[in-house]
């Protein structure tokens, strides 16, 4: 493509969930540099809102750390280039190798596309299925899984994901959650102000740290670190003994809430509060403001899902908006729609386990801790092999020495990255992707309700010389490997010169007549239909086949957006490089996704029943003396973004990512700003830079997350957390891990004990 550097071109921020929409001028001496940067207010989503983090992408597409070409490693273990027509021969060759000699669910897939780049993704499915390959897992594997198997139980089907009406609650609820940095809805400091703003309306807001959303609240319940769960049950006893739960919009829609009311009308509220070191008039005033409400809107988030009790916690959340009837409404919670999964995939349903420790496989995904388990082991099923694709799991999942030291044992590894990451570093070959601004990109994070946006983003830039989009890497692997030949797709090419009727009819007769084909979708897209779109928009041809899925799925909520069937949203995407919004819903239609055969909510989980039984005796309140601190390993912060930055002059303060402490401990201690600490857990030691801040508890300490990547010269910045998290130290039924409670001992160092560390 032509490089327009006389206009501004439309796309999407990539550091956050949220995708706001961009607008980029380029500029410099050959057109490339990111000149200005500023919101798109077309965007449907976004309206022009962005926060600082966007204006700094430039630091992302021109940075040092590209890779322009295949690299391989040799046998003593540097990397040295090899042309593409090599790379794609010898990883076919070791994928193969591994797949005949020990079956191709051998073979483990991570990633499928990082905060923005989900596109590039879907085309993974077909290698996976040239190889055979059985089980993912991705970044949700250590963040959501909990709260998806709670959905389904509640819901019917982990599917069944339920998002918030921030903008139009009277109450905002945030557990574990600091939008004002991490975002999690549009345009997020704008409607937390106009919350704050409105005597009318509240916020609370439960996190042990004071966040920036925290001083805008209402209510603050600090809790002690580890201790959300007994908080939450004391707010839900405060609802059930006070008799504050909505009883007709029970007895109309759930079932179960008589084990419910027993199990919470047996908590004693002030020891449960004295746990949690809240106060219980706190408590109270919260629960019945939740309670009283014409609406009420939560959002759960990582502090509380890397946490010890992950998934009871989601599901005491989760209860308090449906006992006060807060569910299919306006300003509550709702069952949204969306373009596309971000599921794992994989054979079978139901109760899947994994090949090696047994593990829950919860929406097609293993549990990112677990996977050294998977590797590490002389089991016969063990996982023999890895495809990475825009991940880094060696930085970014726990316990990265043993995720080092799992990769070490693998027969065959590949990454597909535009950089060379951390777990490339691990791979046997690595294969340089074009960056998300070079190609066709989206993300499938479309999470809302009513109005529910999806943002198809053209290339602004022509790919980097040596680089491959995701789809023709993995054309090129999946044809190696003997997927299809060009007889599967000959009529196919033939329909779609005669246009799209005639190759609507056409793909289905085809899939139905030659049905592998149906394993490499995407790919058949890309190749037929693709070329269609002009040189260059091949990829866009997936977002045809989603567009079919998605009307198929929401026929009614499509149609109300202004798309009458799948090929005209298709139209509409590819017309609107702003995004468009594809699916307008009436409340009523989150009923209409309930998977229940009765249609109704289904209040009582009996495994979670049981753990909040034994939370009193539970060991997160033990005092350990060894370890007397907790360190939350990852803080979101305004100088920290995803590790897709690999070049540390993108922030502007805090470049090496402070340990933050409270004074008092710092005094303790004997620590100053600016002084340096070690941080020692059961996994680990490292030296930070000490911050002082007030706006944790005693005995709490935190890092920040995005560190301790290396840049293009060798240099690490800052501390990377995972090298002092376990992967045994885990959530016991979705394998989360405990990032947000990791034990730890500080201590003060001199400069000469800074300089040996």
């Amino acid at each position: 493509m032509a490089n327009d550097t006389a206009t501004w071109n439309q796309t999407a921020c990539i550091l956050c969930s949220i995708n706001c929409g961009i607008e980029i001028r380029l500029g410099g001496s050959d057109g490339r540099d990111f000149e200005r940067i500023r919101g798109d207010k077309t965007h449907p989503a976004s309206h022009g809102y962005t926060c600082e983090k966007a204006l700094r992408l430039d630091h992302y597409q021109n940075g040092e750390h590209r890779l322009t070409t295949p690299m391989r490693r040799s046998v003593n273990g540097d990397y040295e280039p090899v042309d593409w027509d090599t790379a794609i021969r010898e990883v076919a060759q070791g994928l193969r190798a591994v797949r005949d000699a020990h079956g191709g669910a051998s073979i483990f897939y991570y990633g499928g596309g990082g905060q923005g780049n989900h596109l590039g993704g879907g085309f993974g499915a077909g290698l996976r299925a040239a190889v055979g390959s059985e089980y993912s897992a991705n970044a949700l594997s250590q963040e959501k899984t909990g709260e998806f198997w709670v959905d389904g139980q509640l819901f019917g089907r982990p599917r069944c994901h339920t998002t918030g009406d921030y903008e139009h609650t009277e109450v905002a609820v945030f557990v574990g959650k600091n939008p004002w940095q991490s975002h999690g809805f549009p345009r997020a400091r704008t409607v937390l102000k106009a919350i704050a703003n409105d005597p009318a309306r509240a916020m609370i807001v439960i996190d042990p740290r004071r966040t920036e959303t925290a001083d805008l609240a209402d209510i603050h319940l600090q809790v002690r670190p580890g201790t959300d769960a007994w908080c939450l049950s004391a707010i839900l006893a405060v609802i059930v003994q006070e008799d504050l739960a909505n009883h007709p919009w029970l007895a109309e829609h759930a079932n179960n809430y008589e084990t419910i009311a027993a199990t919470f009308g047996a908590i004693s509220v002030p020891e449960y509060c004295a746990i949690a070191d809240v106060g219980e008039d706190l408590v109270r005033a919260a629960a019945r403001r939740i309670a009283a409400a014409r609406s009420v809107s939560i959002f759960e988030d990582l502090g509380i899902q890397q946490a010890p009790h992950s998934t009871l916690n989601s599901y005491l959340e989760k209860l308090i908006f449906l006992i006060t009837g807060n569910f299919a409404a306006p300003g509550s919670m709702n069952i949204h729609t969306r373009f596309a999964s971000l599921g794992g995939g994989g054979k079978g349903g139901g109760d899947r386990r994994t090949p090696v420790t047994g593990q829950r496989i919860i929406t097609g995904l293993i549990p990112g801790a677990a996977i050294p388990d998977e590797i590490l082991s002389d089991h016969p099923d063990r996982f023999r092999a890895m495809i990475v694709e825009s991940g880094n799991p060696v930085h970014s999942l726990p316990d990265s020495v043993r995720m080092r030291e799992a990769f070490a044992k693998l027969d065959f590894s590949v990454v597909i990255d535009v950089a060379m990451t951390e777990t490339a570093k691990c791979a046997d070959y690595v294969l340089p992707a074009s960056s998300q601004f070079e190609k066709w990109e989206a993300t499938f994070f479309t999470l809302e309700f009513p109005h529910n946006v999806f943002h198809l983003r053209r290339p602004i830039l022509d790919p980097l010389p040596g680089t491959l989009c995701e789809p023709e890497i993995h054309r090129r692997l999946v044809r190696e490997l003997g997927g299809y030949t060009d007889d599967d797709l000959t009529e196919l090419h033939a329909a779609a010169a005669q246009g799209r009727d005639a190759y609507t009819e056409a793909f289905l007769r085809v899939l139905g007549e030659r049905p592998h084909l149906g394993r490499y979708v995407g790919l058949v897209l890309f190749e037929t239909l693709g070329p269609t779109l002009g040189a260059g928009n091949e990829a866009a041809a997936a977002a045809w086949g989603l567009a079919q899925t998605c009307f198929i799925t929401y026929p009614e909520a499509v149609q109300r957006a202004g798309h009458q069937d799948g090929n005209a949203l298709f139209d509409a995407l590819m017309a609107h490089p702003e995004g468009v919004t594809f699916s307008i819903d009436e409340y009523d239609e989150t009923w209409k996704r309930l998977d229940h055969a009765d249609g109704r909510i289904h209040l009582a989980i009996p495994e979670l029943l049981e753990e909040l039984a034994s939370l009193p005796s539970s060991a997160t309140l033990q005092a350990n003396q060894e370890f007397p601190f907790i360190l939350s390993a990852g803080e979101r912060r305004s100088s920290t973004a995803n590790t897709i930055f690999r070049d540390p002059a993108w922030r502007k303060k805090d470049a090496q990512g402070s340990l933050r402490i409270c004074s008092k401990d710092a005094a303790d201690i004997g620590l100053s700003n600016g002084d340096r600490a070690r941080i020692t857990t059961a996994r680990g030691s490292v030296i930070a830079d000490v911050e002082i801040f007030d706006g944790l508890r005693p005995g709490h300490i935190s890092i920040p997350n995005g560190l301790g990547t290396v840049d293009a010269d060798g240099n690490i910045s800052g501390i990377a957390p995972n090298e002092l998290t376990s992967s045994a130290d885990r959530d016991w039924l979705a394998g989360t891990p405990h990032h947000k409670h990791v034990r730890a001992q500080l201590e003060a160092v001199t400069e000469s004990a800074a300089t040996v560390g």
